[in-house]
C-alpha cells in the first residue's frame, strides 16, 4: 500500500469542539447553580432563627423575621440581653457543658484504651467479648431508660449530672470501641514491634505511637459524641435534675410555660445550635482526615 492510499483521519471540526466545551461549561454551571440553591434552602431555617433572635417580639408578631431584609434598622440585641438575664437559660448552658464535656472525654479515653486492647493485646475471650461490644450497638436507648432509672434511684444517681454523664458514656462506648479498634488494627505491626524492641512498654506504646496515629479517628469520634450529648433531650429529660436542666430541656420548659416567649427562645435556640457548629468547624480538618483515612483503609 502506497502512502497515497492512506487517507488521514479527518480533523475535528472547530465548531463541534467549541459546542462540546460550551455544553460542558453550561452543564457545570447549571450544577453549581443547583447546589447553591439547595444550600440556600438548607440554610434558610438557620438564617431565619438567627434573624429572629435579633428581632423584637412585636416586629416578629407583626410581620415575621424576613422584614429585616428590607428594614435592617429593626435588628436589635435586646433579645440577647434578656437571655443573659434569664438565669434558667444561662445556667442550662453551663449544665450542658458540664454534661457534654465529661461524657465526651470519658468515651474518648475509655474507648481508646479498649480499642487498643482489642486490636493488639492477647487475652482469653477477646474475640467473643468484642462481639458482645458490637452487639451492644443495636441496643436502643429507650430500652434502658426504665431499668437504669431504677438502678440510679437505688444508688442515688437519679436526677444528677453524674447520672446523665454515666448514661451517655455507657451508650457511647460500644461505637467508640468498635470504631477505634478497627482503626488501630490498621496500624502496621512492624511499627509496633520496632517500638517494643526499643524498650517501649504497652503504656508508652499506646501514648507515643498509637494515639498520635489515631488522632484523626479520635477527633472524629469526639465530634460525634459531643454533638450527640449536646443535642440530646430524651436522656436529659429523664435523668437530669429538673431544677438544673441542660439547654434542650430548659428550652422545652420555656415553650411549655411561656408559649410566646420568643425573645428568649430564639436566641437560646441559636446559641444551642451555634456551640456544636463551632466545635465541628474547629475540628473540621481532623474530622475530614479521619473520614478519608477510614475510606482509604
Amino acid at each position: 500500500m502506497s502512502r497515497s492510499d492512506v487517507t488521514p483521519a479527518p480533523a475535528a471540526h472547530p465548531r463541534s469542539s467549541y459546542a462540546a466545551r460550551a455544553s460542558a461549561r453550561l452543564a457545570g454551571g447549571a450544577l453549581r447553580v443547583f447546589l447553591v440553591v439547595a444550600a440556600l434552602f438548607w440554610l434558610l431555617p438557620t438564617l431565619g432563627l438567627l434573624l429572629s433572635s435579633f428581632v423584637s417580639p412585636t416586629d416578629l408578631n407583626s410581620g415575621g423575621w424576613w422584614q429585616v431584609l428590607t428594614a435592617p434598622s429593626r435588628l436589635t440585641a435586646d433579645n440577647y440581653q434578656r437571655l443573659l438575664a434569664n438565669d434558667t437559660i444561662t445556667g442550662s448552658l453551663l449544665n450542658t457543658f458540664a454534661i457534654a464535656v465529661p461524657a465526651t472525654l470519658l468515651v474518648l479515653v475509655l474507648g481508646s484504651l479498649a480499642g487498643y486492647a482489642f486490636a493488639w493485646l492477647e487475652f482469653p475471650g477477646r474475640d467473643w467479648l468484642f462481639l458482645v461490644v458490637v452487639g451492644l450497638l443495636v441496643v436502643p436507648v429507650q430500652v434502658a431508660l426504665i431499668p437504669v432509672s431504677e438502678l440510679f434511684g437505688s444508688i442515688g444517681l437519679f436526677e444528677t449530672t453524674a447520672g446523665v454523664v454515666l448514661f451517655h458514656t455507657a451508650f457511647g462506648l460500644p461505637f467508640a470501641v468498635f470504631l477505634l479498634r478497627n482503626f488501630f488494627a490498621e496500624i502496621p505491626r512492624e511499627l509496633l514491634e520496632a517500638a517494643r524492641l526499643d524498650g517501649a512498654g504497652e503504656l508508652r506504646l499506646f501514648t507515643r505511637v498509637v494515639l498520635p496515629l489515631g488522632g484523626p479517628a479520635i477527633a472524629s469520634l469526639g465530634i460525634f459524641q459531643f454533638l450527640w450529648v449536646w443535642n440530646d433531650m430524651l436522656v436529659a429529660l429523664v435523668f437530669a435534675d429538673s431544677a438544673h436542666p441542660p439547654i434542650t430541656v430548659a428550652l422545652q420548659q420555656q415553650v411549655r410555660q411561656f408559649g410566646n416567649n420568643i425573645d428568649v427562645l430564639a436566641p437560646g435556640a441559636f446559641l444551642s445550635m451555634a456551640v456544636p457548629l463551632v466545635v465541628f468547624f474547629a475540628f473540621q480538618r481532623q474530622f475530614v482526615s479521619g473520614v478519608m483515612a477510614g475510606a482509604i483503609k
